[in-house]
């Protein structure tokens, strides 16, 4: 709750992939909160009215995951708004000829990014989203200790440094620090 608060108002990207792990991790606990209550919450070293916060947090999660129909898979509509939301801006940056340090970082990783859509046969996720999903399964790779090959590694940075410009951009653009 706490780390998913702060990334929010800090890194939208890293706020999403966290919500997303947050998400895995309900899932492997099978929606039990007595399970995230045992083997995640109780590793907290807060006070107790704060831990019940953190599982009340979990709990309305857990919900909402009931509600919307995504137990084995799939994103909370929130989290999918932010992503057409990080998409529509990303866009919108592509069509501003100031922003030329964007556009190259983007030039650099669409090369990758059409590879990887070539690869998984899905041609209907938007640039954006097909960079945060690899991210995501890099970072699940990271925590299984997976090695990654050089290309791929190679392919990822270049979805990082876009991401992270993409975030640090729709960040200030919601704080009314710049236009777009």
């Amino acid at each position: 709750m706490f780390i998913a608060r702060q990334k929010r108002q800090t890194n939208i990207a890293e706020y999403i992939l966290y919500m997303w792990q947050v998400e895995d991790l309900i899932r492997a606990h099978y929606f039990d909160i007595d399970k995230i209550e045992t083997n995640l919450i109780s590793q907290y070293a807060q006070p107790s009215k704060i831990k019940e916060e953190i599982r009340d947090w979990y709990a309305d999660l857990i919900l909402m995951m009931h509600e919307e129909g995504i137990r084995q898979n799939g994103h909370l509509s929130f989290l999918k708004t932010l992503m057409c939301d990080l998409n529509e801006f990303h866009l919108r940056l592509l069509n501003n000829t100031a922003e030329i340090q964007y556009h190259q970082l983007y030039l650099h990783a669409s090369q990758y990014i059409n590879e990887l859509k070539a690869k998984s046969g899905n041609q209907i996720a938007n640039d954006i989203e097909t960079c945060m999903n690899a991210l995501y399964g890099l970072l699940l790779l990271r925590l299984k200790k997976k090695e990654v090959s050089r290309e791929t590694g190679q392919a990822m940075a270049t979805f990082s440094q876009l991401i992270a410009a993409l975030s640090k951009r729709f960040l200030e653009a919601e704080h009314g620090e710049r236009e777009n």
